[in-house]
């Protein structure tokens, strides 16, 4: 088993995954670390790194750490292709993402039974149905390739194209309509997309994501959930709000994997992840668009953040509730 875990400059957090890492006992562990981005981060860096380094199981460890800082997108991007140039498949963990012990066997079944089908693109842990079962196997299939804790393959990953070369032609021939029925998600997803394309959104999860989309992949989701973001707060780059519902949720144990009959995409699921987990309806009149304006979609959001007197109100009014899907913290 491989294992990846990304980290950066939240030492009390990522122990918690590492711990869990720990229980797993991965036979290669690949740790990516950023660097500071000024002085007062140095010791925090230092830290986190020498805290993941005490391995004290049977394991091959390989380093990949940045000297300066390279920022989510850049950082995370180019480290998954880094250990993608020593294994085939990895199961990738940020610090802030905690699994249950049975995400591991899970990926593990699934990234065997899905090697050689291209269709599959992408292994997820994360569930954001809310109780609702979809069906009577352990997982569905997916357009969203949500990223707290997730796993995928050389074959896969190969075709993240970080410079997301081809949104301009798929929103030419409105792709985004071949994938989503409702004009909300239509308008909401090239808005979105627009914004990572242009690098106003500093976020590889979506680039990713948009890679699966424009080649017609499936990601697997669990029926139940899986791995829970413990790093929702001020220190994360866009999980701002410690409120939010999908701030620390319950994990469960998947048992014994039932695998679906059929191939085919749970569209109404999709539905009910877009409207719970990526959309409200609040942040969309035409105040809250001007005042979204503030929030750190943009890179001038994370600037105006760091004012402590307008942090309140920009985390009140952030519409990037993405499951880090949309990077989580960092």
């Amino acid at each position: 088993m491989n294992v990846a875990l990304i980290i950066y400059k939240r030492p009390e957090l990522t122990e918690k995954v590492f711990a869990r890492i720990a229980q797993a006992r991965p036979q290669k562990l690949f740790l990516i670390a950023d660097g500071a981005k000024d002085e007062k981060e140095v010791e925090l860096c230092m830290r986190t790194r020498a805290m993941v380094e005490k391995v004290d199981w049977p394991c091959e460890v390989f380093k990949n750490y940045a000297d300066k800082n390279m920022g989510c997108r850049r950082r995370t991007s180019s480290g998954v292709s880094w250990v993608f140039d020593h294994v085939e498949e990895a199961i990738i963990f940020d610090d802030d993402c905690v699994p249950d012990l049975s995400f591991f066997p899970f990926c593990s079944e699934l990234l065997e039974r899905y090697r050689s089908d291209t269709r599959v693109m992408h292994i997820s842990g994360n569930n954001f149905q809310k109780g609702i079962r979809r069906s009577s196997y352990s997982y569905y299939f997916s357009a969203y390739a949500h990223s707290w804790g997730w796993a995928t393959w050389r074959r896969a990953w190969k075709l993240y194209d970080a410079e997301m070369t081809f949104w301009p032609a798929f929103k030419r021939m409105r792709g985004l309509e071949q994938i989503f029925r409702r004009k909300k998600e239509i308008v909401f997803w090239e808005r979105w997309m627009e914004s990572v394309y242009r690098k106003q959104m500093d976020s590889w999860s979506s680039v990713w994501t948009f890679s699966v989309w424009v080649h017609s992949g499936l990601a697997i989701l669990p029926e139940i959930n899986l791995v829970s973001n413990i790093g929702y707060g001020r220190d994360s780059t866009h999980t701002v709000d410690a409120k939010s519902p999908l701030a620390n949720m319950a994990t469960g144990e998947i048992g014994t994997i039932e695998h679906p009959l059929f191939m085919v995409r749970d569209l109404g699921a999709d539905e009910f992840t877009f409207l719970n987990a990526f959309y409200n309806a609040k942040y969309h009149s035409p105040w809250q668009q001007v005042k979204g304006c503030l929030c750190n979609r943009y890179w001038y959001g994370s600037v105006l953040r760091r004012i402590p007197v307008l942090h309140g109100l920009l985390a009140s009014c952030d519409n990037t509730e993405v499951p880090r899907e949309e990077d989580s913290g960092k």
